[in-house]
């Protein structure tokens, strides 16, 4: 398969944001961000706490608006930060799991206080002994909280830590008050206060080791690569680091081991296990002038390999990238829970003010209205809107990776998910994209002639038709003529000099519109044509014009593809073939595959109209396809899909890429892109669901605080554990 192709990225910086809690706090980020001068766009990422900033707004300035925000920030620029980001990210959840342990601990007494009491039994632990409980709770386990409302505060704006300090604060000021008034037989709310930080403690630290679940996928890739590799240098072989190396170098890579580099055996053969990158299965046979991908194992041979693209050019690290950007986008519907976010938090303080004021207006009972009102700023903390998106993001796209598909972002993602019809190309998509020469028919009867003829005008293309006929003539022995002037007619053929006579060789069109006359071989051509056959036509075109003779050459159709056809058959998604080819050919295949329509010798820009007519009739349109004419149609169509063997034109103009020339990923891309819209969905109906019914119930007074507590961590870690649910997926085979 090819490398990844580069592409000229717009200059972006990654950064690693500390004190994220919500959706809220996303959105205040993105804002700060925003404002910087020279950023053009921004996306914060709540699941992996990173945010990705694309312009030129310098690191001190954004790091800087992150601060006057009110949360932290610090570059992931180079590998060695992102992994010093990784090892704080383990410190901050032992950390977490340590102040839940703790502060569950001190709470237990209190839980079990109001256990009793709710059965009946006549138990009190004295005041002080309580407040001794929750003290350290309150102000040591959940000072975080208060450091952080604070910040936001100082922002101008809110958060989910200001909803737990206002509310934890007002049970534990509320009974202090208790304590102070009422004497010894007081019933006091340290519980609601100790009970809701320990669960939200809890919580998060189960969200975080479900975050740190949903990004397995991008360390996975990046321990593909080994640290170190062994070089030949004058004359003797040496261990260097791999970011030492440099292209060029001979790198040697014994049976089991990694290969550390992307480049081409020099020596020696191998079955190369390239799963972990592409999704195949089984190993690949490689030899001398094949290419090896970086991260790949070897098998049981020797080789030596010439280091062909290093560092951030290296098929893996274009992996990861576009993996991580894939991670780090925001899809469409996530544009809800933005402006949701803007105004949540301020609402929710307005509601439970409202919530406490009448219900000491009606019920004259002012410990119930402050503890209905507790309630009410404890469960309706926004975090579970803020991963509902991303998490599901992160897993979906990471398991996308492991299966040899990968989305190059979210609205590509969501976009593939409303896929109605898949048009295909036909010659490298639908085929293997090596023909062989079949056919050999020349006016005179001098087939070597015609022959050399062609293969020297072809020696000057790329197409996978000119390597059939140039290796046909290299198979016959075969001294071909001199070539000058060679240009590529676009969808036509190809025009050159060939020792001084002007040639034009391609499709029956491409002869009508030089004024040759091809009606003496027409039967013949109709007859290879229905065999499946591409017919490629040669003439002269001075003194005089005429007709020399035609070639054919055969493509078999890839072993997967009648398949992946009746698999989007079976997913409701039309099929159409859009080929170059005559139509002869272009029918025989999509026959054998059962596509339901078939436009054939079309232009570029007839693929062009074709998708714009199916896109006007109400379809959403992808079109598959490897080849420099097909960026076009791929840029055009609602999702461009481009074959991993395809060129860099295509698969840069494309929103999916698959790692493999198989057209069953088609509808795995499909399928992974359909599961994870649906734990979006799902994920958004439940992070609503919590709040619509939760906030509700907390301000008539039919839950306490502690149970609030308990929903509102349940409502966090529940949405990033439905959206691991995707960790399962696997293509169907």
């Amino acid at each position: 398969m090819n490398a990844i192709a580069p592409s000229p990225a717009a200059p972006h910086l990654d950064l690693k944001i500390e004190g994220m809690t919500c959706a809220a706090c996303v959105s205040r980020v993105e804002r700060a961000l925003a404002n910087v001068p020279g950023v053009t766009s921004v996306r914060v990422n709540l699941a992996n706490e990173q945010a990705r900033v694309v312009g030129n707004g310098g690191a001190a300035a954004l790091i800087e608006a992150v601060d006057r925000a009110g949360y932290g920030a610090r570059p992931l620029d180079t590998p060695d930060r992102a992994a010093e980001a990784e090892r704080a990210a383990e410190a901050h959840r032992r950390r977490d799991l340590i102040h839940a342990v703790a502060a569950i601990a001190l709470a237990l007494p209190l839980v079990a206080q109001m256990v009793w009491q709710l059965l009946g039994w006549d138990f009190n632990l004295p005041h002080w002994v309580q407040l001794a409980l929750a003290g350290p709770v309150q102000f040591w386990l959940g000072a975080r909280f208060y450091v952080a409302a604070a910040k936001a505060l100082r922002a101008g704006t809110g958060n989910m830590d200001l909803l737990v300090a206002l509310g934890t604060s007002a049970a534990f000021g509320l009974s202090l008050y208790l304590m102070a008034s009422h004497g010894g037989h007081a019933h006091l709310y340290f519980e609601a206060s100790a009970v809701v930080i320990a669960l939200v403690l809890l919580g998060k630290y189960l969200e975080a080791r479900a975050k740190s679940g949903a990004a397995a996928a991008i360390r996975a890739l990046m321990a593909l690569q080994p640290d170190t590799a062994r070089v030949e240098r004058d004359g003797r072989e040496i261990e260097l680091p791999v970011a030492a190396l440099v292209t060029g170098d001979i790198v040697v890579i014994r049976p089991g081991e990694r290969v550390p580099v992307d480049g081409r055996i020099a020596t020696g053969t191998s079955a190369l296990d390239e799963s972990a990158m592409t999704g195949e299965s089984l190993p690949v046979e490689r030899a001398i002038g094949d290419a090896v991908i970086g991260g790949s194992i070897n098998g049981e041979g020797l080789l030596k390999v010439e280091a062909t693209a290093l560092g951030a050019d290296a098929t893996l690290a274009r992996i990861v990238a576009l993996v991580e950007g894939a991670q780090a986008s925001k899809a469409p519907m996530e544009k809800l829970v933005d402006r949701v976010a803007a105004v949540f938090v301020p609402v929710v303080v307005v509601i439970a003010a409202a919530t406490c004021g009448l219900w000491w207006l009606v019920t004259g009972d002012g410990e119930a209205a402050l503890v209905n009102a507790v309630a009410v700023l404890v469960i309706a903390c926004p975090c579970a809107l803020g991963l509902a998106t991303p998490a599901a993001l992160m897993v979906g796209t990471g398991a996308a990776a492991r299966a040899g598909i990968l989305i190059r972002d979210a609205d590509a993602l969501e976009r593939a998910e409303k896929v109605t019809v898949a048009v295909f190309d036909k010659t490298g998509t639908l085929t293997q994209g090596k023909p062989v020469l079949t056919d050999l028919i020349a006016i005179d009867g001098n087939e070597n002639g015609l022959l050399a003829l062609a293969a020297a005008v072809q020696s000057g293309s790329e197409h996978p038709i000119a390597h059939a006929v140039v290796a046909a003539a290299a198979a016959r022995g075969l001294t071909l003529p001199s070539l000058q002037d060679f240009r590529a007619l676009t969808g036509r053929g190809v025009a050159a000099r060939v020792d001084a006579r002007a040639i034009r060789l391609g499709s029956r069109r491409l002869m009508a519109e030089s004024g040759i006359d091809a009606s003496g071989l027409a039967a013949r051509a109709a007859e290879l044509e229905k065999q499946g056959r591409s017919v490629i036509w040669l003439a002269e075109i001075e003194a005089p014009a005429r007709l020399l003779g035609l070639l054919a050459v055969g493509d078999t159709i890839r072993p997967s593809a009648k398949a992946a056809i009746d698999r989007l058959h079976a997913l409701g998604i039309c099929t159409v073939m859009l080929s170059g080819d005559a139509m002869g050919a272009a029918q025989a295949v999509g026959a054998a595959l059962g596509i339901g329509r078939i436009e054939a010798e079309l232009l570029p820009q007839d693929k062009l109209a074709a998708i714009a007519a199916l896109k006007a009739a109400g379809a959403v349109v992808a079109m598959i396809g490897d080849g420099v004419n097909d960026a076009p149609a791929l840029a055009a169509a609602d999702l461009g899909i481009a074959m991993g063997s395809g060129t860099a034109a295509a698969m840069e103009a494309a929103g999916v890429t698959l790692m493999r020339s198989d057209p069953a990923l088609v509808a795995d891309a499909i399928e992974i892109s359909r599961a994870t819209v649906a734990k979006i969905r799902q994920n958004l109906f439940w992070a609503f669901a919590y709040n619509t019914l939760g906030i509700p119930l907390a301000a008539v007074g039919w839950l306490s605080p502690v149970i609030a507590g308990a929903a509102m961590a349940l409502s966090s870690v529940s949405v990033v554990g439905n959206a691991l649910r995707l960790r399962r997926w696997r293509p169907q085979r």
